[in-house]
């Protein structure tokens, strides 16, 4: 009963201090802190089911045979996961810090920082020619290891900032992470053993999702339309420019320096960088209440603007260095196809 009794006034006092530092001119509290009950529970529905069509979707991408190569050689992803729940949250923890960040900020950005590696990252690597196969598996294993190095990662951090020891609602935070991790097992499966039926679904999620997503854009517009401006603070957008960008660079320097080879290395670098901010933006919005998050469950998609512009410009000048330096990688290629068509050119005379 105090425990719960505590969390409470934990939870008014955060809301407080927000709230004092968010007034309007005329004195009046942000109208987010008012969203109707019935719309709020739709948003939740629809974000749900968006990250559970997405994991699903992804599942059905991933082969049992490819995790099994890396997990019996498992030196890549040990690394890649080394460096996605050590480098961002300790990344996310330094700025919150160093910028004096307000209790509500922080413990977002934290939250932002201790989440997996996201399905973005998977585009990204093949843009800069990655090690596909690598980064796949590091999305999986991010989101199962993710179940229990999340709440325990939140848990250490958020004991150096005062008021937040107990305000974390661990048990949303888990279960919004069992939304990641059950329909991606699931869409493994359905890949494994009815491999005809992976197209419909993602073609057909897809479409769903589209049309979710949408939605969901539209309800929040009309929610917060009067405060979405309210995010766009100093120290917010300082954060959400700095984490990927720490979060690329720190990733391929830790590779490099662990004698990764620089296609992996590659890899890991846009696997650390990218959150997966659809599970953030369930977690902010599912398991704190609309008093307490204020507008800032918005900041997974301020961190994902940065955070694409950011991997655009890194993948424009990769692919400009490419087009003057080939890689040797290009050149291994190169040679392998062309052995590949020498072993074709006896079987087709014949």
């Amino acid at each position: 009963m105090s425990a719960t009794m505590n969390a409470t006034l934990v939870y008014k006092g955060i809301t407080d201090i927000y709230n004092e530092a968010n007034v309007s001119g005329n004195g009046s509290v942000m109208g987010v802190l008012n969203i109707p009950p019935s719309l709020n529970k739709a948003i939740n529905i629809l974000m749900v089911g968006i990250l559970f069509i997405i994991m699903i979707s992804f599942g059905c991408t991933m082969e049992i045979s490819k995790i099994k190569a890396h997990l019996f050689k498992p030196k890549g992803v040990s690394i890649a996961l080394l460096a996605q729940f050590g480098i961002m949250p300790l990344t996310a923890f330094s700025l919150a810090k160093i910028l004096h960040m307000e209790p509500i900020k922080a413990v977002t950005v934290l939250i932002c920082g201790c989440c997996p590696g996201g399905s973005l990252s998977n585009i990204l690597s093949l843009a800069m020619k990655g090690d596909m196969n690598l980064s796949f598996v590091m999305t999986t294993c991010s989101c199962i290891a993710a179940l229990g190095l999340m709440p325990l990662l939140l848990y250490i951090y958020c004991q150096g900032f005062d008021g937040l020891e107990d305000v974390v609602p661990y048990v949303g935070i888990i279960s919004a992470l069992a939304l990641t991790v059950v329909p991606c097992v699931i869409g493994i499966a359905i890949n494994h053993y009815k491999p005809k039926y992976s197209p419909f679904i993602k073609k057909a999620g897809l479409g769903i999702l589209i049309v979710a997503a949408v939605l969901v854009f539209s309800l929040c517009y009309f929610a917060i339309k009067d405060v979405v401006w309210f995010i766009l603070t100093l120290d917010v957008l300082a954060v959400a420019a700095l984490m990927p960008l720490i979060g690329f660079t720190l990733g391929y320097v830790m590779s490099m320096i662990c004698r990764l080879s620089p296609k992996c290395s590659r890899t890991v670098s846009m696997e650390t960088g990218c959150q997966n901010v659809q599970l953030c933006t369930t977690i902010l919005k599912v398991a704190f209440s609309p008093q307490v998050i204020g507008p800032m469950f918005l900041f997974p998609l301020v961190y994902y603007t940065f955070q694409c512009t950011e991997a655009l410009l890194l993948t424009l000048c990769f692919r400009c260095y490419r087009a003057f330096k080939p890689l040797a990688e290009d050149g291994d290629d190169v040679k392998q196809k062309g052995g590949e068509a020498a072993m074709m050119v006896p079987q087709i005379t014949a």
